[in-house]
């Protein structure tokens, strides 16, 4: 089997390929990413040279790009090809429609035009909005509250029109918030470490009480390639972790593992604008399939922060240039 992977050179995606090569000896690997600020080939060079992985530089909505990417064939799509952050698309929220929808409307048309047998698209919680009580099931209206969220949101709505109308093969996954090594330093927890580790302070949001659910990303992978290989066609999942925490409570466990307090490198910020207040994902229709998380939270956690203390020649060259631009237009007026 051939499967295409689009951003693959990202987080989630580069962990994905990872398991894929690890766990799947029957199924060849095609990487399609563009290589933006995120895409960092430093994610796959332990495989680069794996005679089962190729790699092709181009756009999701690019569709010469796909054509290249698919033109040996592929049985399946995954597409984590994605502007994934919303303090970014409140900046510049033209790049994020984009890529999240007019990117994966080129991909649905090569799914329909070739006849690929499965397309997922990798999706995200905040399309639900803020749920201030309970946990967010499949069948619950999209609420999105930021252009990050509306772009996924109108990306999920196309694959689903798409599934309805030509009866494209599709499959849906809703991840929460995911963690671990190889994260950009733009996120929550990269940031947070790799500015502990500097010994600088964290900008934190507002109070600090907004609530997330946290999911480690070899979790997540496994989620995802669970859906894909057993998941019903036309069917949404949600991927949770099932932990529920504060961000001051996240903050408070990154300070205690990098040896810092909240008096000295906590910087109270002024909060996002729209910031959701709570998320809570209800994944039973996944845990119906046989996918459970595996990794425990604070474990987990800390074992990302030993990552990020143990790999500094993979951080530090992100922190410059782009990324110090970025984080003086979205921290110095607060």
């Amino acid at each position: 089997m051939r499967w295409l992977v689009t951003g693959g050179l990202g987080f989630i995606g580069s962990t994905f390929v990872r398991l894929l090569l690890r766990e799947r000896p029957e199924v060849e690997v095609v990487n399609l990413d563009a290589m933006t600020y995120a895409g960092n080939p430093a994610n796959l060079a332990d495989v680069a040279h794996d005679p089962r992985y190729r790699f092709v530089k181009g756009s999701i909505g690019d569709p010469t790009a796909v054509d290249a990417a698919i033109a040996d064939g592929v049985d399946a799509i995954v597409n984590f090809a994605a502007e994934t952050h919303v303090d970014r698309s409140i900046l510049e929220p033209e790049a994020f429609l984009r890529t999240d929808i007019l990117g994966t409307h080129t991909l649905l048309e090569a799914v329909r035009a070739r006849g690929i047998r499965r397309f997922l698209q990798v999706s995200t919680d905040e399309v639900y909005g803020d749920v201030p009580s309970g946990a967010s099931r499949e069948g619950d209206p999209l609420r999105p509250r930021s252009p990050y969220s509306a772009s996924k949101a109108g990306g999920d709505l196309q694959v689903l029109a798409y599934h309805a109308t030509y009866a494209t093969p599709v499959l849906i996954t809703r991840g929460s918030n995911t963690y671990g090594p190889r994260q950009y330093p733009e996120k929550l927890v990269p940031l947070f470490v790799t500015n502990l580790l500097d010994d600088a302070t964290v900008p934190l949001y507002g109070d600090g009480l907004q609530i997330r659910d946290w999911l480690h990303v070899d979790d997540h992978a496994r989620g995802i390639l669970s859906v894909l290989e057993r998941g019903e066609i036309g069917g949404v999942y949600n991927l949770g972790g099932g932990n529920l925490r504060t961000n001051l409570e996240l903050t408070r466990v990154l300070l205690d593992a990098c040896g810092r307090t909240m008096t000295t490198h906590v910087r109270h910020v002024a909060d996002r604008e729209g910031h959701d207040r709570r998320y809570a994902l209800d994944a039973s229709k996944a845990h119906a399939l046989g996918w459970q998380p595996q990794v425990a939270f604070e474990e987990g956690l800390r074992a990302t922060v030993r990552w990020y203390r143990d790999n500094e020649s993979w951080w530090r060259p992100l922190k410059s240039g782009e990324f110090l631009e970025y984080y003086r237009r979205q921290y110095a007026h607060r």
